[in-house]
């Protein structure tokens, strides 16, 4: 069964967009509210349980990831007795997941209060309140979590997003009412249980109604059975290397400069964060369409979909960094106030835009790979770049000036990707699935981003650079001569491919 990729895409693409403007949105709002009403300890419990939980839930391995890419063929070859059988695979090894969360949870009561350094709020119990957040955490593993993998496999996870983004918004609204009425966390922390129990009978309820003949039964066969435990070993030792990758950097700065060196970067990372945010739309509305298109299509096909989404994946990221490269600094400047513990010179904003650009360039390539399932061929990609990551961090901020050593630990961010895993990565794309041919044509094309990425990421920065204002006015004023420089040149550059997605968008023709 072939999916239609173009019109799923652009359904994913508007629920996840609304999906993320509310996840933005509703924490903030939220902690401004546990800050105001409840005080900083109890928003402190919050982080810490989210913290010790979120580790707990490593304990799901990537199973998920690889029940619903192992799918991709069976609805491809409408083979609906195989499904089920990955549904009922999934649904007894959700159940152990869960039961091991909660029993490794409960482990961890007697060291509770150690995780505490001083009091806790005098009118919650510790305990009591963490046994709730497990059991929080467990129940979405025996209620219906599976069923969701029905809705991504077959590239609906806009009907996923869509009724998280409906709970999320009845279940803020809820909790903040039970705050300003009651001022009980307890009361909070119940609301949060429930709505958790809603969101998953739901997505019980759509899975059913839309895939009324797809049901947990059957028994996978041991060789696929074996086939997905091997995808959950490389899968897991990917989120281990991501761990490192991404977390290290705060540990290094914390350990070596201190903590205002980590506030300082910390807004300049939530920078890149939030754009990447916006720009992970496109990719995560499109892995599961990949899934079916491989199954479907010829290599050929395949890699012409593909040349042409990261083409089009492209006008956003050209125009994001030349965004962040024009009002990166005043942004800053203007959010921090100018304090100068705050606010770093030139090359830092600099090298954030480089950081951008370079992941989220090859994430195009990332999700394709993910879709064909290509995890065990670069297993140790992650950890051999998490090594090398670390391992320069520590030189650079023991080796560089003060002033520069900041800027030592992002470039060595920047260092691993390029140097460790772009080529890692397309090596195992154009060696598994691809040719050498198509990857000289790959790689010919990035080329020219590359140069186009220097010459917008330039022009807006000198256009905005002329503009001598400070402050908020000045922010708005080089934003909206930032906005025209950036989409004029997206236009003169890619004046044939933005009829070409609007086109994809509008009929559906994903391919030309």
């Amino acid at each position: 069964m072939k999916l239609d990729f173009a019109r799923n895409t652009r359904r994913n693409m508007v629920a996840n967009a609304v999906n993320n403007g509310i996840r933005m949105l509703f924490p903030f709002l939220n902690r401004t509210l546990f800050l105001w009403l409840l005080g900083p300890e109890y928003l402190g419990l919050n982080g810490l349980f989210g913290s010790v939980l979120g580790v707990l839930m490593l304990a799901e391995l990537g199973f998920g990831m690889a029940v619903i890419c192992s799918m991709y063929k069976p609805i491809a070859d409408d083979d609906r007795e195989l499904l089920c059988a990955y549904l009922r695979f999934y649904r007894t090894v959700y159940r152990w997941v869960g039961t091991a969360i909660f029993a490794v949870g409960l482990c961890l009561l007697p060291f509770l209060r150690s995780l505490v350094h001083g009091d806790v709020p005098p009118d919650v119990d510790l305990y009591i309140l963490y046994l709730v957040h497990l059991f929080n955490t467990s129940i979405s593993y025996f209620l219906f979590a599976y069923r969701g993998s029905v809705l991504s496999a077959h590239h609906r996870n806009d009907v996923l997003a869509n009724i998280r983004t409906a709970v999320s918004v009845v279940q803020y609204v809820a909790t903040f009412l039970v705050l300003l009425l009651t001022r009980n966390y307890y009361a909070y922390i119940a609301v949060t249980v429930v709505f958790t129990a809603v969101a998953n009978l739901l997505i019980f309820r759509e899975s059913r109604r839309m895939f009324p003949g797809i049901e947990p039964r059957g028994e996978l066969p041991a060789e696929k059975r074996r086939q997905v435990i091997s995808d959950v070993k490389s899968i897991f030792l990917h989120k281990v290397g991501g761990v490192i990758s991404y977390s290290v950097d705060n540990v290094v700065i914390s350990a070596f400069l201190g903590l205002v060196a980590v506030a300082a970067y910390g807004n300049y990372y939530y920078v890149v964060t939030s754009v990447a945010g916006i720009v992970g739309i496109v990719y995560s509305s499109m892995t599961a369409g990949f899934g079916n298109k491989i199954h479907t299509e010829t290599k050929e096909e395949n890699f012409r979909l593909f040349m042409k989404m990261s083409r089009l994946a492209q006008l956003l990221i050209l125009w994001c960094a030349a965004m962040m490269m024009a009002l990166y600094q005043p942004f800053v400047v203007a959010w921090t106030k100018g304090d100068p513990a705050l606010v770093r010179h030139v090359l830092t904003p600099i090298l954030m835009v480089l950081y951008f650009y370079v992941n989220q360039s090859r994430q195009m390539l990332l999700t394709f790979k993910s879709a064909a399932a290509l995890w065990h061929q670069d297993r140790w990609k992650p950890i051999v770049a998490g090594a090398v990551n670390l391992s320069l961090n520590f030189a650079f901020v023991i080796y560089l000036p003060d002033v520069y050593k900041l800027d030592g630990v992002i470039l060595s961010t920047i260092v691993s990707f390029v140097f460790i895993q772009i080529p890692w990565e397309s090596h195992v794309v154009f060696a598994n699935f691809f040719d050498a041919a198509q990857a000289r044509t790959y790689w010919r094309a990035h080329a020219g981003f590359a140069f186009l990425a220097i010459v917008m990421c330039g022009a807006a920065w000198g256009a905005t650079h002329l503009v001598p204002l400070g402050g908020i006015g000045g922010l708005a004023v080089k934003g909206v001569l930032a906005v025209a420089v950036s989409t004029l040149l997206l236009l003169v550059f890619f004046r044939k491919d933005i009829p070409a997605a609007v086109k994809i968008l509008r009929k559906g023709k994903a391919c030309a």
